[in-house]
């Protein structure tokens, strides 16, 4: 059987829009991609809520600084076929790196990370599948609407700029936002449907890539 590992945020760990807390098991679009590979792979869900790319948040106890936190996933999980990240949509929500570039540049160090890491030598090193999040949305909610309503623009970038990051770099790129809108409740997660069509729609991508 293969081994996925799905490293993202909030989209990831199924944070329902407005209410902080979580979608069922089988609505994440982790296990939604699982499911429709017929158990010819397994998919490891790592979402954190809040994570960003390389950048550290100082707000909070715990880390969520992508970049200190892959390695060690990629260690324990090892061995590992392919690795999807979504990330981005919190590395804008802060008024000094609210671009679309940063977020990239950040994703470029997550791949690089991944390409260079020491596995052990009877593994391979995994395949590479980068998602740009779906960009934010107005919203009523106040708070939401202070934490990233600056932002919205900006996240209709990132499809642009993780597109050429993935050429550069030679791996695999997939827009979740082709397939997802965020809900208007909270501006930036997602409704039932809309976590479940990113798992659906990765299931031929994945089978592709790795031609199962």
């Amino acid at each position: 059987m293969k081994n996925i590992l799905a490293f993202g945020d909030s989209l990831t760990w199924g944070f329902i829009a407005g209410t902080f807390e979580r979608h069922p098991f089988d609505i994440r679009w982790p296990n939604v991609l699982a499911a429709g590979l017929h158990g010819k792979a397994r998919v490891i869900e790592e979402g954190h809520n809040g994570r960003t790319t390389v950048f550290d948040d100082p707000t909070t106890l715990d880390d969520r600084n992508g970049a200190r936190i892959l390695p060690v996933l990629l260690s324990t999980h090892t061995p590992l076929d392919l690795v999807i990240i979504m990330l981005g949509t919190n590395d804008i929500k802060f008024a000094n790196r609210c671009r679309a570039f940063d977020a990239s540049m950040g994703m470029a160090r997550l791949i690089e990370i991944v390409q260079k890491f020491s596995f052990l030598p009877a593994y391979k090193t995994p395949q590479v599948l980068i998602m740009s999040p779906p960009s934010l949305v107005p919203t009523t909610d106040e708070w939401f609407n202070d934490l990233w309503g600056h932002a919205i623009e900006e996240s209709k970038l990132f499809a642009r700029h993780y597109a050429r990051v993935a050429e550069e770099m030679g791996v695999h790129f997939f827009d979740a936002g082709s397939v997802a809108k965020a809900d208007e409740t909270d501006g930036g997660h997602l409704d039932a449907a809309n976590t479940k069509s990113i798992g659906t729609a990765l299931v031929p991508v994945v089978r592709g890539i790795m031609n199962l």
